[in-house]
C-alpha cells in the first residue's frame, strides 16, 4: 500500500471534519472502511453479543474503550468528526442527521464505539477484476434493504438483517462471489443472488437506505450482508440513545484491505 493512498484517507477524514458530506464508496482505494455504532456503556455488552451472534452483517473490526474517540485503525482520528455524516437515535427514532457528532457525543461521555466491517472495502477487489460498481459510476449511494431474515437476538437487541445490493453481469457473478468471499471480516460472500422476494424485498427501486439502483439487461441483483443492520436493531429495540454513521457515509481507515484477506 502506497503512502499516497494513506495520505488520501487522511485527507478525506480532514475534509469530513471540515464539513464535507458525501458517500465514501471509492475513497482511498484499497483501504478498509467501517460502519460505526456507539452506545452508552450500559448497552455495550448487548451490542457486542449481538455482533458476536450475527458476524455476517456485524463483523467487528474494533471496540473502543468507553469515552475513547481515536481509532487504532486510523491514528490521530476522531470518531466524533471524521465521518461525513452521522445519525443520532433517541428511543429508537431517528432524531437528527449531522456532519459533526460532537454535541450529541457530549451528552453521553461514556459512549462505547464499535467499528464494523463494510462492503465498500471489497469493492476495490471487484473493480480491480473489472466488475463495475454501478452506484459509484452514477455518483449515487449504494442501495440497502431491510429483509425478512431475522438476526439472532442478544440481550435487549433484536432486528432484521439489512443487505446492500450491487447489479452484476450474470457471467461475472461467480467472480464477485469468489472475490468478496476472501474478505469475511467485511461481510464476505453474498447472502443471496437473484430474486429479491426471497429476502422479503418487494421493490428494488425503493431501497430503505441509499439510492435506487439501475439494473441493466443481463444483470443479476447480488445481495451482501450490510453493517447498517445495527441501525435496524436500534429501530426494533429502541435503546434510549445511539449514534451511528449515516448509511453509505463510512469511517475511512489507514488499514490496507489485504490485512483482512482470509
Amino acid at each position: 500500500m502506497t503512502r499516497a493512498v494513506v495520505d488520501e484517507a487522511r485527507a478525506a477524514r480532514a475534509a469530513y471534519r471540515g464539513g464535507l458530506v458525501a458517500p465514501t464508496s471509492g475513497v482511498a482505494h484499497g483501504l478498509v472502511q467501517a460502519n460505526l455504532i456507539a452506545v452508552p456503556a450500559d448497552w455495550a455488552y448487548d451490542v457486542l453479543l449481538f455482533a458476536q451472534r450475527n458476524p455476517k452483517p456485524c463483523p467487528v473490526l474494533e471496540v473502543l474503550d468507553a469515552g475513547a474517540v481515536e481509532s487504532t485503525l486510523a491514528p490521530g482520528s476522531d470518531l466524533r468528526t471524521d465521518l461525513p455524516a452521522y445519525r443520532v437515535w433517541r428511543d429508537g427514532e431517528l432524531a437528527e442527521e449531522t456532519s459533526d457528532a460532537s454535541a450529541a457525543w457530549a451528552e453521553h461521555p461514556d459512549l462505547v464505539s464499535f467499528l464494523i466491517g463494510c462492503s465498500f472495502t471489497f469493492e476495490a477487489g471487484l473493480t480491480d477484476a473489472g466488475i463495475p460498481i454501478r452506484h459509484r459510476e452514477l455518483g449515487r449511494n449504494v442501495p440497502m434493504y431491510r429483509t425478512s431474515r431475522q438476526c439472532l437476538p442478544a440481550g435487549r437487541l433484536r432486528g432484521e438483517m439489512v443487505v446492500s445490493m450491487r447489479p452484476v453481469a450474470a457471467d461475472r457473478v461467480a467472480d464477485a462471489v469468489r472475490i468478496s468471499g476472501r474478505y469475511p471480516a467485511v461481510h464476505g460472500a453474498p447472502v443471496h443472488v437473484g430474486d429479491p422476494a426471497a429476502l422479503g424485498v418487494t421493490d428494488l427501486g425503493r431501497p430503505d437506505f441509499g439510492d435506487a439502483p439501475e439494473m441493466r439487461d443481463g444483470e443479476v441483483p447480488v445481495f451482501w450482508a450490510c453493517g447498517v443492520t445495527p441501525q435496524a436493531a436500534i429501530m426494533a429495540s429502541r435503546p434510549p440513545f445511539a449514534l451511528t454513521h449515516a448509511p453509505g457515509h463510512m469511517f475511512v481507515t489507514d488499514v490496507p484491505d489485504s490485512e483482512y484477506l482470509a
